[in-house]
């Protein structure tokens, strides 16, 4: 259901905010603007008939994924996920960074599905299963009949090393650390439109599908000494630091989001291999609310980027002060953090709801990520994950800085923004910088904004529903 939901929302911006900014801008400018048929040009790029064809391929993919009950129907729907994305980044044709980053995907993404079918095959070739019941059967079979040497050796031996090569295709695939080296050059290439659905969607049915791993595979270590989801603490561990200290460095705002989205994992991956009660709860509450704020800061990022299109900034800078010129600019206007300086004064309301979400992602009180955060603490602690649980802390205050450095950007520094040329002999002087927004669009943004600000007045709902869930997966396979 989150899924489709938010599929839906990616499928609003898209279809619906270029058309309506266009038509309203027909209704009343249409003597005025000089430079009209541009505007008109960047609605082209949705016109893609294969467009919406891809992304049903990509959701089909990601439900099948999360309602698998086999290893087998587990890869086809990775796989079939998996070309929809490929195709997705690459569907801009005449962008030369889209088409050069959706080709880097697919080779990389190739190798981890590699991983994936080794691990498989050489589950069933010593097992002659490859049902995620009968791992479950088997592990408590091993925990009863344990006193017997060729039962164990024979089957629950081998079972954690080839979990693990599964485990490393996931991790490729969620962009988790050490395998997270791709991400932040392919989201930064390919349109930002893309990379909302990229960044969001995969990771939601691919975390679901750990999470089912982890619970039919969690009596293994009582006859090996060694349970794969130490791959996953050491994820988590490599996550959060290279997430955060990575993310100090960067210029260029997708990135930067790429290096967050690392860090974000670095949390979900610490709940997931905890594997309690508590920790399966704040793991499906943090996965919510990452989703939540995720989409609508690149939601933010896409419509500041428009509303930036009538301004005429040719002093574009990066971290060392050089005058630069963006790349594909029409598929992604803002590219780099100096495009933002002071946008405060150009749309109060969008620079205060990217500063919410930004704040959310640092795990300020009393957003809804603080809570996300503090729950997996709480999960971690309780379990005796101390060091992991004070690297998360530390990670987290130190991961504020890059966030507060946006805010500080939008705030405090002077921007260089000037209309081009325009005329506009029916607006008045002081509604100049009043741009129209599409009314969907607006809806959209103001509803995530309002859950990620006011989650504290009204927390029983989503707590009351995470609980359950948490209590009905960990009874069904515990």
């Amino acid at each position: 259901m989150l899924i489709i939901i938010l599929t839906l929302l990616i499928l609003n911006l898209t279809s619906f905010f270029p058309r309506t900014v266009i038509k309203y801008y027909t209704l009343t400018l249409k003597k005025y603007i000089k430079d009209y048929f541009k505007i008109i040009k960047k609605g082209e790029q949705y016109g893609i008939i294969e467009y919406t064809l891809i992304i049903l391929f990509i959701i089909m993919g990601s439900l099948l994924l999360i309602s698998s009950n086999d290893l087998v129907s587990v890869y086809l729907s990775i796989e079939l996920q998996s070309y929809g994305l490929y195709l997705l980044c690459t569907i801009y044709r005449n962008s030369e960074s889209s088409t050069s980053s959706g080709l880097t995907y697919f080779l990389l993404g190739g190798l981890s599905s590699c991983f994936i079918l080794l691990g498989i095959g050489l589950i069933y070739a010593n097992s002659g299963t490859t049902y995620l019941d009968h791992f479950y059967i088997i592990t408590n079979i091993s925990n009863i009949i344990q006193g017997e040497e060729l039962y164990s050796s024979d089957i629950a031996y081998y079972i954690p090393y080839c979990l693990l090569l599964i485990t490393i295709g996931f991790l490729f695939k969620i962009s988790a650390a050490p395998f997270h080296f791709w991400s932040p050059d392919v989201y930064d290439g390919i349109p930002t439109i893309v990379t909302t659905f990229v960044s969001i969607i995969p990771k939601i049915s691919i975390l679901v599908i750990l999470f089912y791993l982890v619970h039919f595979t969690n009596n293994i270590y009582i006859l090996t000494e060694y349970t794969w989801t130490y791959s996953l603490l050491i994820s988590s561990l490599l996550s959060l630091i290279i997430g955060t200290v990575m993310g100090l460095t960067q210029f260029r705002i997708k990135r930067l989001f790429a290096y967050s989205t690392i860090s974000h994992v670095g949390f979900l991956l610490l709940a997931l291999s905890i594997n309690s009660v508590e920790s399966i709860q704040s793991f499906i509450f943090y996965l919510i609310q990452y989703s939540i704020s995720n989409l609508n800061a690149f939601f933010l990022l896409i419509t500041i980027g428009y509303t930036l299109y009538f301004f005429d900034n040719n002093k574009i800078f990066d971290n060392y002060n050089i005058n630069i010129n963006l790349i594909d600019k029409n598929n992604s206007p803002i590219q780099l953090l100096s495009q933002l300086k002071g946008y405060f004064y150009v749309n109060q309301t969008l620079a205060l709801s990217l500063t919410i979400t930004l704040f959310s992602f640092a795990g300020i009180p009393p957003l809804v990520g603080f809570f996300a955060k503090q729950m997996v603490l709480s999960a971690a602690l309780q379990d005796g994950f101390i060091f992991l649980s004070l690297v998360a802390v530390f990670t987290s205050v130190i991961g504020a800085v890059y966030y507060l450095n946006i805010v500080k950007i939008m705030f405090f520094d002077i921007h260089s923004y000037e209309w081009k040329n325009l005329i506009f002999k029916s607006i008045p002087e002081e509604d100049i910088y009043k741009l129209p927004l599409s009314s969907s669009l607006s809806i959209t943004i103001s509803t995530l904004t309002l859950i990620i600000l006011l989650f504290m007045l009204v927390p029983d709902q989503l707590l009351q529903l995470c609980n359950i869930l948490s209590l009905v997966f960990f009874t069904s396979f515990i």
